[in-house]
């Protein structure tokens, strides 16, 4: 059998994280088995959603670098697929049409929450042997409701969550197409695994609840019924469900804040699964280890400090042509111009190692280029006194030097601090906030070799 999964997003909105680990476990189990991964676009809500939404589902697949091998596929270019699979409903006696107006379904509901009953549609239209149908109303056009089993229950071994058994007796006869003949949610969603011969939905698990409703229409269609794996939800570090409001939840928030799309998935896959004490890998060993089997079915916490570190071990490790790459739009949005001055990869050589995010490490990189303005306190601190003075002398011996490299300058270090009679913080402090405007820098024999000779001395002299 042909493994084949999917990721069936809706267009009303971002690309969720939680969504996005979703995908990856589905891309993954499809790459793990040599199967199909499918992108399904769940566009039927056709009042929320957008053209935007949908790009930012496909911008942000694209971002993270989840390749699908079928799709995308729309909702909405299949509407007389659905039609004809609920004309076939209707014809076997599974799916019935109901003409109750919206004021009966809420004059129902207060009676039943009256006598403290569970509100639900009271089948009033549901052909029975033997029942007597009311009257159909004039210029009512009936919804499609679908024929719920009324006893038994429906059952299914969860790939995460282990066996699950609902009765029929808790679900309702759910509306399978509205008055204006669009097909519901629950109902796409089932027509669409049996045509693309979903094997495996894996979903979070938000949508147990739908799983019985989407058997029980798989059931009367004789149609083969799925593997289902529900995924657990991610919390935030307060142990609350993550939102907009609090959390940054949208891809886009996480490419704008400097985090690699490598990072973001490494660190989505740790949330509820696991290899031993294993933290940072790629995400070719991910497929090589992944199992569904090993996914928890409790909720996981996202910690951001551990999230940071992760990302910061991946661009320790990323190629230093393909950082230059990412960061370039960040240094010319602070016209910072890299084509005059040390090669961008030895720079990044240099401070890749001292930050978390990709907008640090373009802040790594501008004073290589482009002086920065000395924050008031770090002039008033370091260079003060005579310590300008002190610099000037300093960079008469950086101007002696034949050989310019970070070996050279160290060297005049210490005989420079003996015959001046200073520690050496009193000659790399101000020497970094003259050169480079900051406090924070590597070895500063090494940024002086790196921006040159001229450059340094332009610097230091003012």
């Amino acid at each position: 059998m042909m493994i084949r999964t999917r990721f069936a997003p809706s267009p009303t909105g971002y690309l969720h994280i939680g969504g996005v680990r979703t995908a990856l476990f589905s891309w993954a189990y499809a790459r793990k088995n040599n199967g199909v991964f499918v992108l399904r676009i769940e566009d039927t809500d056709l009042e929320r959603s957008t053209p935007e939404s949908v790009k930012a589902i496909l911008d942000g697949m694209h971002w993270v670098g989840l390749d699908y091998d079928e799709g995308p596929f729309y909702q909405t270019h299949r509407f007389d697929r659905y039609k004809e699979v609920i004309q076939q409903l209707l014809a076997s006696g599974h799916a019935y049409h109901c003409y109750c107006s919206k004021d009966e379904l809420e004059a129902m509901r207060a009676e039943q929450e009256a006598r403290g009953d569970k509100p639900r549609y009271d089948r009033r239209w549901r052909p029975e042997a033997g029942k007597t149908l009311p009257a159909i109303p004039e210029g009512v056009q009936p919804v499609v409701r679908f024929k719920t089993p009324l006893a038994g229950a429906v059952a299914w071994d969860d790939a995460v969550k282990g066996r699950i058994e609902i009765s029929n007796e808790e679900l309702d006869d759910l509306i399978i197409a509205r008055p204006d003949g669009s097909p519901t949610y629950n109902f796409c969603v089932v027509v669409d695994d049996w045509d693309m011969q979903i094997t495996h939905v894996i979903r979070g698990d938000d949508h147990v609840n739908n799983t019985p409703r989407q058997i029980n229409i798989l059931q009367a269609l004789n149609a083969p019924l799925p593997v289902y794996g529900h995924l657990p939800m991610i919390l935030n570090e307060d142990g609350q469900k993550m939102s907009k409001r609090r959390d940054a939840v949208s891809v886009v928030d996480y490419a704008d804040k400097g985090i690699l799309p490598e990072a973001l998935l490494n660190y989505l896959a740790r949330l509820g699964w696991g290899h031993g004490d294993d933290e940072f890998f790629s995400m070719e060993q991910f497929v090589e280890w992944f199992s569904l089997e090993a996914v928890s079915p409790s909720a996981s916490r996202f910690n951001h400090e551990k999230f940071m570190w992760l990302n910061a071990q991946h661009i320790k490790a990323a190629d230093n042509g393909r950082l230059a790459e990412l960061i370039a739009p960040r240094l010319a949005a602070a016209n910072v111009d890299t084509a005059s001055g040390p090669a961008i990869g030895d720079v990044l050589a240099l401070v890749k190692e001292r930050v978390q995010d990709l907008n640090a490490l373009a802040l790594e990189v501008d004073y290589f280029y482009k002086k920065r303005e000395a924050a008031a306190a770090d002039v008033e601190k370091h260079l003060a006194g005579d310590a300008v003075e002190r610099m000037g002398r300093f960079a008469d011996r950086l101007a002696a030097l034949e050989a310019w490299t970070a070996e050279s300058i160290h060297e005049l270090f210490k005989p420079f601090c003996a015959d001046e009679g200073i520690k050496m913080g009193q000659l790399g402090m101000p020497l970094r906030v003259l050169v480079c405007g900051t406090t924070q820098t590597p070895s500063v024999d090494a940024v002086l070799a790196l921006i040159g000779k001229d450059e340094v001395l332009r610097r230091i002299r003012g």
